[in-house]
């Protein structure tokens, strides 16, 4: 019987949160890889914030998702079947496979297929720590951020995929860490769990209020997840030479207005400090450095991981749209199959 595969296809270009409409539910026959294929078997998906960007016409870092094309996505899945020579059925692999049940690679390269070491973690782990978060909150901290020991780094979104990494690699470093959360359930896992010094509630407290008691020495390093006011306020206590980590801005990927930027931005001129994005591809070739050490610190016991895993195919619609209401603790992985 010839195997089926389910996909998700962008159907419109959305104007604020992504609606069911938006998507188009699929199911087409799996074709048999020509030579120097690779069919993989998708087995879970990596949810990002970035997704809804790359949804948008417009100019950005990577090309949009064509209205439909299978949404795009990274995943860690295993081969089905091989007509590449570096791969062989059985292996499991990472990838951009997209919102779907199997995945026709037919550029290795170009898809970033690579084989991955369960000895180091678990599929979801790959999705977190050990891939593009983890890749993204080592780089951007150490790289864009040149945090070192002794620097007070402040991180929003802390409890979310990147932001657990990069507090982490920061109190590693030597770092005083100071997140920001929503909820007290998020702040006490930063500090219990993922061992911040500090994390402000920013649903539940004074957010300036929080960043003089927990940052009294000001901040050199702020990795910021979420823009909008958070980025606003913590510009008011950057320390001079400060360096401000651009990664993310989920609260504002789903305005239908345009979006906010920092009004206190003038603190740059005053404290000599430097704001820049950062792009987790442009690290591509060091990945294996990151994924060395990271695995190394959970082995030694200094370095969590929390997965927020959702079973289904069938259920990506809502369970993307969960990374915008903060319902998601941890980084959402969708499971697609068992390995």
């Amino acid at each position: 019987m010839t195997l089926q595969n389910r996909q998700y296809r962008l159907a419109a270009r959305p104007v604020g949160l992504a609606k069911h409409s938006d998507w188009k539910f699929t199911t087409e026959a799996v074709a048999d890889p020509a030579d120097g294929q690779v069919l993989v078997k998708v087995l879970q998906l990596s949810l990002d914030p970035a997704m809804r960007g790359w949804m948008n016409e417009g100019r950005s870092y990577i090309q949009p998702v064509g209205i439909g094309e299978v949404m795009r996505a990274g995943g860690v899945g295993k081969v089905a079947a091989s007509k590449n020579p570096g791969f062989a059925a059985g292996d499991l692999v990472a990838g951009i496979f997209g919102i779907q049940e199997y995945c026709l690679v037919a550029d290795a390269k170009q898809s970033g297929l690579h084989k991955i070491d369960p000895r180091m973690g678990t599929p979801a782990q790959w999705l977190n720590a050990l891939g593009m978060p983890g890749m993204t909150a080592y780089f951007g901290l150490l790289e864009v951020g040149q945090a070192k020991a002794g620097d007070t780094v402040v991180v929003s979104g802390a409890a979310g995929a990147v932001g657990q990494t990069v507090g982490q690699v920061a109190r590693i470093k030597g770092c005083r860490t100071v997140g920001i959360a929503g909820g007290k359930a998020k702040c006490d896992f930063v500090v219990n769990e993922l061992k911040y010094d500090a994390c402000i509630d920013y649903k539940g407290g004074n957010l300036r209020d929080g960043l003089k008691e927990h940052c009294p020495k000001g901040v050199d390093v702020y990795f910021d997840n979420v823009g909008g006011e958070i980025l606003d306020t913590v510009l008011t206590r950057i320390n001079r030479g400060a360096r401000i980590v651009i990664c993310g801005a989920i609260s504002q990927y789903n305005n239908t207005t345009p979006v906010k930027g920092p009004s206190n931005y003038m603190m740059l001129l005053v404290a000599r400090a430097r704001m820049q994005g950062m792009v987790v591809f442009d690290y591509a070739d060091r990945y294996g450095v990151a994924i060395k050490d990271i695995a190394q610190w959970t082995k030694e016991g200094k370095f969590i991981s929390r997965e927020d895993i959702v079973p289904g195919i069938e259920n990506f619609p809502a369970t993307m749209n969960k990374l915008f209401s903060g319902e998601n603790f941890g980084k959402l992985v969708l499971k697609v199959a068992e390995a």
